[in-house]
């Protein structure tokens, strides 16, 4: 509860630094996502590491927040969640690891002169 003395003080202190006791516009644009809206998708996000930024704009669309991805991504970046492409690995079927068992225990005991002849291609 602001008492009356304080009100006083605050709008005499306002005269004297800005010249008028209007209330003035505040610095920068407030931003779009909310922290309630900001925390769950980043709960979201950390719980699915798949899922993608249009699933999540379109959650945050739901809650009644329309954002552009651009802003989901960059309130994900700005604590240290970023987008990842796995490494493709080979599919190895079973002959294929039959097969690769099988010339590692036919050429166990070759030499290293041996395997400087091998001409390898890839």
């Amino acid at each position: 509860m602001v008492t009356l003395d304080e009100l006083q003080r605050s709008t005499a202190q306002k005269w004297k630094e800005y010249g008028t006791t209007v209330n003035l516009p505040r610095q920068g644009r407030p931003p779009k996502l909310t922290g309630r809206t900001r925390r769950a998708l980043i709960r979201n996000a950390a719980k699915r590491p798949m899922v993608t930024l249009d699933e999540l704009q379109r959650s945050t669309a739901q809650v009644g927040e329309s954002v552009h991805r651009t802003t989901i991504s960059r309130a994900l970046h700005k604590v240290g969640l970023y987008g990842r492409v796995a490494r493709r690995k080979p599919l190895l079927t079973e002959n294929h690891k039959k097969s690769r068992l099988q010339f590692a225990t036919n050429h166990v005991g070759d030499t290293a002169n041996m395997w400087k002849k091998v001409l390898w291609s890839d």
